[in-house]
């Protein structure tokens, strides 16, 4: 839909970003600190639907009428602010409560991925990123604006889902060296729910785009 040239600038420009380290990156790796590999993928998927929802919702207008809209943004942003402080306050109660972390129990992988479509779903400055990146190279004289915004953010979403995996995995090795080091791991379970209360405050403080 796009020429070649002006697509080969948006995989380099989306990649720079997927690769820079943000609330997406940290919230993964600190999932997969506190729950292991299982927890970690999964909340890379949640976070990855998450992102589609913004896609969809930019495509349809609907994130252009929120953040046009000072009180809805304000909402959507303390909303997402207080539900990450939340989960960063119950990671770092289950790290003094449970600090071995050999048995994961299934259903945590479940609550992973919830969390995490609502994490990046609440978060407004992911529907900012797509609206100001993504229309940059929708051109109106190829065909369906919509279709393009959707393609464009879906190899987007691709990309950073790409990148948070691999950051599963780097965690996950971390992890497994330090599963017979309990203090250490409790240490690391309350650093990761830090992360998540340190990413709420971020989110809380995010300006409305002019």
């Amino acid at each position: 839909m796009i020429d070649s040239v002006s697509f080969l600038f948006f995989l380099a420009a989306a990649l720079v970003i997927a690769l820079t380290p943000g609330p997406g990156i940290l919230y993964v790796a600190a999932r997969t600190l506190s729950g292991g590999r299982g927890e970690g993928f999964a909340s890379v998927l949640g976070t990855g639907l998450g992102g589609f929802v913004h896609v969809t919702a930019g495509a349809l207008g609907v994130s252009a009428l929120v953040l046009a809209s000072a009180e809805a943004f304000t909402v959507l942003k303390f909303l997402g602010a207080l539900y990450l402080i939340y989960l960063g306050i119950k990671t770092w109660r289950a790290a003094k409560l449970a600090p071995d972390l050999v048995a994961i129990a299934p259903s945590g992988a479940r609550r992973a991925f919830r969390e995490g479509v609502l994490v990046e779903a609440l978060n407004p400055k992911t529907a900012a990123f797509f609206l100001a990146f993504i229309p940059q190279f929708v051109d109106p004289n190829r065909g369906s604006v919509a279709l393009q915004f959707v393609a464009l953010g879906l190899i987007s979403v691709l990309l950073n889902t790409a990148v948070d995996a691999a950051v599963v995995q780097g965690a996950t090795s971390l992890r497994s060296r330090l599963l017979r080091r309990p203090h250490i791991i409790r240490r690391l379970r309350q650093t990761a729910g830090g992360i998540m209360c340190l990413l709420g405050l971020s989110l809380a403080l995010t300006r409305r785009p002019s």
